[in-house]
């Protein structure tokens, strides 16, 4: 039972953030904007190596091959891109309370992350 957990949950973490880069493949011009309009440095191109390294990483935690490295990095991408673009600190109300919430989905997905890398390093 242990083991089917553990493949179901790598799927599930892994997929959430190879689905995101697929996201910003078909989104690409308004997500680069939205980088562009906070003012990140060269946002086509951090938008591009950010999403292919969300996918890779993505993709080994579903397969679990390095499966710890991959939850690590996706713990520093998350990390990254909610400082980058959730700038809750620079907005009034609604916006603000979504960016709060979406900060909040992100902290528990590192949690997640954390739990993955322990659970296949001891492995």
């Amino acid at each position: 039972m242990t083991e089917l957990m553990w493949i179901v949950g790598r799927i599930g973490l892994g997929g959430l953030f190879v689905l995101g880069a697929v996201h910003h493949y078909l989104e690409f011009a308004p997500i680069a904007q939205q980088m562009a309009d906070r003012r990140l440095p060269l946002p086509r191109a951090l938008l591009v190596v950010g999403s292919v390294f969300q996918a890779v990483c993505g993709l080994l935690l579903m397969i679990g091959m390095y499966a710890t490295y991959a939850a690590l990095g996706l713990v520093v991408f998350t990390i990254a891109a909610s400082a980058m673009l959730l700038d809750f600190w620079n907005m009034t109300g609604q916006q603000r309370q979504g960016a709060i919430t979406q900060l909040q989905s992100n902290m528990a997905i590192v949690g997640g992350l954390l739990v993955a890398a322990a659970y296949a390093a001891r492995g």
